[in-house]
């Protein structure tokens, strides 16, 4: 199902996007990543990184937002960009889990041409618990998020209480 926004952003329904969890995960940490990509058939691309989540033994999905259609900002030359957020719970510390979601976008073809360009699959972590950190690696919170609509408008859709996912 489509949900135009505005002209130029619609966001999508489907089986996986937007997803809740009925099953309790026993990791101990969740974060929030931030998935994106704008070459080939990216919905469906979407859908077979759920199942690749959802057979980790590294993480465990708690919830999906649905996914939006949303015009590219800094590289503006390409097609627009599908969008959306998971939330995992994973036992991985955040470098770990950072080099676990580079070699997932390597899986999917990812290539790094300069920045901003045209994606098969994108991953951010968005969040991790409530840490922040600055390494040349990792910056979390995400530096970006609040000034992003591929994070702020699917995040608006996300039922889970994070702090509830405290132990």
């Amino acid at each position: 199902m489509r949900k135009v926004l505005n002209e130029k952003s619609s966001l999508y329904f489907s089986r996986y996007y937007p997803h809740l969890s009925k099953t309790k995960s026993a990791k101990p940490y969740w974060a929030v990543l931030g998935i994106g990509g704008n070459i080939g058939d990216v919905p469906r691309r979407f859908n077979h990184l759920f199942w690749v989540f959802k057979s980790s033994h590294f993480v465990d999905i708690i919830e999906t937002a649905p996914i939006l259609q949303n015009p590219p900002f800094g590289y503006l030359e390409q097609n627009d960009f599908y969008n959306s957020l998971v939330i995992v719970k994973t036992y991985l510390k955040p470098k770990a889990l950072l080099r676990y979601i580079l070699n997932i976008e390597k899986r999917f073809g990812r290539q790094r041409s300069f920045q901003d360009a045209p994606r098969t699959l994108d991953i951010d972590m968005i969040f991790y618990e409530n840490i922040s950190m600055q390494t040349t690696a990792l910056t979390l919170p995400h530096p970006a998020w609040k000034q992003r609509d591929s994070v702020l408008i699917p995040m608006s859709f996300i039922q889970t209480n994070l702090k509830k996912l405290y132990k």
